[in-house]
């Protein structure tokens, strides 16, 4: 195998699973209409394939709820919420 594809290889699972900025989580959750927002760690799972960036969170929903879930991301393309 060539250096290149080691390095190519190495590169995707390297950022196959990274944490999500807070700002960015912060941002998505506010316009899903959640508040008291309190974000975690990086989440393993809970988000597809093709996203790259993972944090958990606990917030209240728009209905009044608390929720736990975690908001999921890519480098090109937007941020998704997904309650647990």
């Amino acid at each position: 195998m060539s250096r290149l594809m080691i390095v190519l290889l190495l590169a995707s699972l390297l950022t196959a699973c990274l944490p999500m900025s807070d700002e960015r989580a912060t941002r998505a959750l506010e316009a899903a209409g959640m508040t008291n927002i309190s974000l975690g760690g990086m989440a393993i799972f809970g988000c597809g394939e093709k996203d790259t960036f993972r944090k958990s969170f606990t917030a209240t929903s728009a209905n009044g709820q608390r929720v736990e879930g975690v908001v999921c991301g890519g480098l090109l393309k937007g941020a998704t919420v997904r309650i647990d």
